[in-house]
This record gives C-alpha cells, sequence and structure tokens, in this order.
C-alpha cells in the first residue's frame, strides 16, 4: 500500500510538504505542487479518509439508529435528518437494530472507538439512562420525549393532539374508540400517550379488546379491521397509527361488506388526503432537522415540535 513516505521519497519533498499538497494547503509553489502531484497520480495514491478525519477530530458521519423503516414515523424522520445533513456536508449511516439491544450496544461501541461524531436514536430497545451513560463518549439524541432524562431530544409533542382527536371523537357521540399502535403499552411511549390522552377524555381506561398492537404496515392495519370486526359490539371509531394503516383497516371493512367505523389517521400521508381522513401531522421532517442540528451542534437542549390535528373541511 503507498504511503505519504513513499510519495516523498519518490518525489525527493519531504514528508511534511508531501502532506501540505495531498490535503491541498498553502505555503507549496505550483512547480512543488504538480511534481509531486504527478508521483501522487503515478501511484494512484488515495489518502486514507478514516485517519485523516480522525486527526481533524471529527469523522462527518452521524449514525441513526432505527428498529426498521416499515411505518412512516422511521421515514419522515430520516428524511428530515438527511436533507439536514447534506445541506451540512455530513454524511448519514443508517443503522438497524431492530429494537436489538446487543446490536444498539454495538453502535455505542462504535460511537466510542469514534465512528461518528454522534448518534441519533429513532427509537431504541435500551433504556434511556443506558443511552446517557453512553454520552461521555459522544453526542447521543433521542426523538422522544426523555422527561426527567438529561440526555438531548427532539420529538413531537404529541399528547395535546391527541386529546383532540378523542375530543372529536367524544364529541361526534362515538363510545367504542379502537386504538392501533406499533407497540406494546409497556414498551412504547407513544401508545402510553394515545392511552392517556384516551383516559384523559373519556374518564376511563380503554378495554384492551380495543388496543391492537404490532400494526406498522397496511396489511397490519387489514389484520387489525379483521380483529375489530370480531368483537361482540361494533367499533364506532378508531385512532389508527397511520393513514396507510387506516387504508389497510378500511379494506377490510369493505372485504366483509360492513360499514367502517369512523377512522383517524396520522402522519398526514397522500392517502389519508385521498380518502379526506382526519389526521394527526407530527411534522416528523421537522423533528429529524432538529435531532440532526443537536447532533453536530453538541447542544444539550429537549426540542418539542408541536403536532396538528388536520380535519378536511366538509
Amino acid at each position: 500500500m503507498t504511503t505519504i513516505r513513499d510519495i516523498a521519497r519518490l518525489s525527493g519533498y519531504s514528508v511534511s510538504t508531501v502532506s501540505r499538497v495531498i490535503n491541498q494547503r498553502n505555503y507549496v509553489s505550483p512547480a512543488t505542487r504538480m511534481a509531486i502531484q504527478k508521483v501522487v497520480d503515478q501511484l494512484d495514491y488515495a489518502p486514507n479518509a478514516v485517519a485523516r478525519d480522525l486527526s481533524r477530530g471529527r469523522t462527518f458521519n452521524v449514525g441513526v439508529v432505527l428498529p426498521h423503516s416499515d411505518h412512516p414515523y422511521f421515514t419522515q424522520l430520516v428524511h428530515g435528518i438527511m436533507r439536514a445533513a447534506f445541506k451540512a456536508n455530513y454524511r448519514v449511516v443508517l443503522l438497524p437494530s431492530k429494537y436489538e439491544v446487543n446490536l444498539e450496544r454495538g453502535y455505542l461501541a462504535d460511537l466510542r472507538q469514534h465512528a461518528y461524531d454522534a448518534l441519533i436514536f429513532t427509537s431504541h430497545g435500551l433504556p434511556l439512562t443506558e443511552l446517557n451513560d453512553y454520552r461521555r463518549y459522544g453526542t447521543i439524541v433521542v426523538c422522544e420525549n426523555p422527561h426527567d432524562c438529561p440526555i438531548p431530544a427532539a420529538y413531537a409533542a404529541r399528547q395535546t393532539t391527541y386529546v383532540e382527536a378523542f375530543e372529536l371523537l367524544k364529541q361526534r357521540g362515538d363510545r367504542r374508540v379502537a386504538i392501533l399502535a406499533s407497540r406494546s403499552l409497556a414498551k412504547s411511549a407513544t401508545t402510553q400517550a394515545m392511552v392517556a390522552a384516551y383516559q384523559q377524555v373519556f374518564g376511563t381506561k380503554p378495554a384492551a379488546a380495543l388496543v391492537c398492537t404490532g400494526v406498522t404496515t397496511p396489511a397490519d392495519g387489514e389484520r387489525a379491521g379483521q380483529t375489530l370486526l370480531k368483537q361482540s359490539q361494533p367499533v364506532d371509531a378508531v385512532l389508527t397509527n397511520g393513514d396507510d394503516i387506516a387504508v389497510g383497516l378500511l379494506r377490510a371493512y369493505r372485504a366483509a361488506k360492513v360499514s367502517a367505523p369512523f377512522l383517524i389517521g396520522q402522519e398526514h400521508q397522500p392517502s389519508g388526503e385521498a380518502l379526506r381522513l382526519p389526521t394527526i401531522d407530527h411534522h416528523f421532517e421537522t423533528v429529524g432537522a432538529r435531532a440532526f442540528q443537536l447532533a453536530v451542534s453538541g447542544e444539550v437542549a429537549q426540542i418539542p415540535v408541536d403536532s396538528q390535528l388536520v380535519v378536511p373541511e366538509t
């Protein structure tokens, strides 16, 4: 493997002069630069980017840990992160985790070894306290409300709009309201927020049979619809966790030739607009951009981004 010393020996210039040419520094005459560059081209030399970045004290890599990309929460976050990174000349490395804690610990170990300037956790299997402990080795940002944990965060402020959504259903006279969620109540802050909002509006917890978890895709939404159709009493309304997922649920009701319940979507997707569904826009692309800004600035802050209940005009 060709080294700077090889170029210095063949060109007759010092290692420091060769280094200045390779790194495009000043204080080298045009003739010297041309002579050294000729040897560089002859040897087809390429500098070690990792070593160069480490010598500068940063890699310009930001790792983004995401369990999967099946739900618009993750895709919209990543879009926001990547747009902000492109403007700042950073590279984004996607790190799939499937919520597996050993994988996540491996990514944290990579941060400790300076493989990334920062890690952004869009979601996680490890507890927040463990993520926070690793901040001694580098910047870590999460995309949820960390509450009492002092970790940097950018997140959608969901609670108010969830309450507004359930208030809308209550005003309509809907009482048997189902909730679709990606993860269980014990594991998901989002599921907890939806259930807490339901309880605030209706004064009681939702029936366990009306909370469908493991729903991340339209096919999952269709299966949830099939489950709800088996209820002894019909469901009045459903707060789904995505407009595309609402479409899947609607497919199940149409296949059964049963009138669908009133649906509220999330993430303001084109499918919801086409069906004129009420939806909650969490502005996740903005959340992603804010998370990236925290990651590269090193600022320790917790930034909520307001959500919006979007109800089509009748």
